[in-house]
């Protein structure tokens, strides 16, 4: 049977009209047609398959006929929605004569939790989850409008073009002179490269730095898929503990050819690495030779006091590789990053980039710039920045009021709280049954390295949920808590 709308065999004795009554089949049982959308008119068959209008309308009489298909007047002519039951049904099923379990690639990560997002968490009623934005505060004018410029002259190529590896130059610029001076930071054009969300660039920078054996040292708890990535080049990943204060430094990085930090806001607890600790940090890998990646993925949040400067603009030797991201805040769904470094190695990652996804999409890269340079980009982030701190406000009341048991104060940034409850509350469970409830929050024990990781830690995302659902949806949470403590 023919699988797609190309294959009419002139050379059969099949009448051709019986050939193209087959294709329609085959395309209603597999899903290619279905009743929401008409059917393509003759002329577009006849077109598309290079016969006469005739022979499609023969094929689809024979389908009306039988009740295949309905015509509707005006409309044109769709899939019966009683009839496509019948056709999935004759669709023959066959075994794969590959094995393909047995040629996939395994790698070391096999068996590490990962992080779940609930697909339509959007339709729950109380989605405290994190990594997500609220839709109605992107820009949407702004950016519409700075998509429709880039298509048009001087933009028009930056936009449309295969730049091979390079990435649009006006972006770097914007980068350059309006988002890494808020960090202290200073670079040239040649130490910039543009990501497909930073989540690439960490995987370039493991890709590109790492092999099997050696060390990398990650923050515990802290963020799950890093350790993924770095599992999976075969290195030996171990964490260190994290306090009030940060990462709690050990005596020596000897041995340790790389460690990944979130120093403004550590992931997931929200702490700040102490600027004492920065300092000695910076000499410890400076004697071990180890390299340093700083993941500054929301430092824009911060909602008291003066946030720190990068780790990166304390470096004297430009050495620390700076990763930064515009999902917190534009998008997550744009999938936009940048990567600071050495100008030797950001050639050699533009080169790994290069056979991996060739450029981020050009468009893109142009809307952005052309949006950071009419003041849309900063002006949006001060109004959300300030919707932030209101919900940040919200929730850190909220849950001291409605969860049972006392809790310290939360670090003034991110746009989540990590809450840790009693040693005996099991917050796996809490999870569970607070989804059932329309309460969508995260687990907490995934994000731990050790084996038998606490099972009383729970994350709190707010950057997408409105804020009047807050209060009614932290009350749910504190039920279900009270419950589970008491059943314990």
């Amino acid at each position: 049977m023919p699988r797609t709308l190309i294959e009419i065999d002139r050379s059969s004795s099949e009448p051709l009209y019986r050939q193209v009554r087959r294709v329609i089949e085959h395309g209603i049982a597999v899903g290619i047609f279905d009743s929401r959308r008409r059917l393509p008119s003759s002329r577009e068959l006849a077109a598309e398959l290079k016969v006469a209008r005739n022979t499609i309308n023969l094929a689809y009489q024979e389908l009306l006929t039988e009740g295949l298909v309905l015509s509707h007047e005006r409309s044109g002519i769709f899939v019966n929605p009683e009839m496509i039951a019948a056709a999935e049904a004759e669709v023959p099923a066959t075994d794969s004569v590959i094995d393909w379990s047995s040629r996939m690639r395994r790698y070391a990560d096999e068996g590490i939790p990962e992080v779940e997002k609930t697909p339509d968490w959007y339709t729950y009623p109380y989605p405290f989850v994190a990594g997500q934005v609220d839709v109605h505060s992107f820009p949407a004018t702004a950016w519409v409008r700075s998509l429709r410029e880039a298509l048009y002259q001087p933009h028009r190529f930056a936009s449309l073009q295969d730049s091979v590896g390079a990435d649009d130059p006006m972006l770097i610029d914007m980068i350059r002179r309006q988002i890494l001076p808020a960090r202290g930071i200073e670079a040239g054009p040649d130490e910039i490269l543009i990501t497909v969300g930073s989540q690439q660039g960490l995987d370039l920078l493991a890709r590109t730095l790492l092999g099997p054996h050696q060390r990398v040292g990650i923050e515990n708890p802290g963020y799950l898929d890093a350790r993924h990535i770095f599992l999976r080049t075969g290195a030996q990943v171990y964490g260190i503990d994290v306090d009030q204060d940060g990462l709690c430094l050990p005596e020596t990085l000897s041995g340790t050819a790389l460690l990944y930090v979130t120093p403004s806001h550590h992931h997931p607890t929200n702490v700040t690495l102490s600027m004492e600790r920065r300092r000695r940090l910076l000499k410890l890998a400076a004697a071990s030779g180890t390299v340093l990646i700083e993941d500054d993925y929301d430092s824009e949040f911060r909602y008291e006091g003066s946030p720190s400067p990068a780790l990166k603009a304390l470096d004297s030797t430009g050495d620390v590789l700076y990763l930064g991201t515009f999902s917190k805040f534009l998008s997550p769904g744009l999938r936009l990053g940048f990567l600071v470094g050495p100008a030797e190695l950001i050639t050699e990652l533009r080169r790994v980039r290069r056979y991996q996804v060739r450029h981020p999409p050009g468009h893109m890269q142009r809307a952005l710039a052309l949006m950071i340079d009419s003041g849309d980009y900063h002006r949006a982030l001060r109004r959300h920045r300030r919707q932030l701190k209101t919900r940040w406000e919200t929730v850190t009341q909220v849950s001291a009021q409605c969860l049972p048991w006392e809790q310290g104060p939360y670090p003034p940034g991110g746009v989540s709280l990590w809450v840790e409850g009693p040693a005996r509350l099991d917050a796996v469970e809490l999870v569970r049954r607070a989804e059932q409830r329309g309460v969508l929050i995260e687990r907490g024990d995934i994000f731990f390295s050790q084996e038998n990781p606490p099972r009383n830690c729970f994350r709190i995302g707010f950057g997408a949920i409105p804020a009047r659902s807050i209060p009614e949806g932290l009350a749910r949470v504190g039920e279900e808590a009270k419950k589970l403590l008491a059943e314990g």
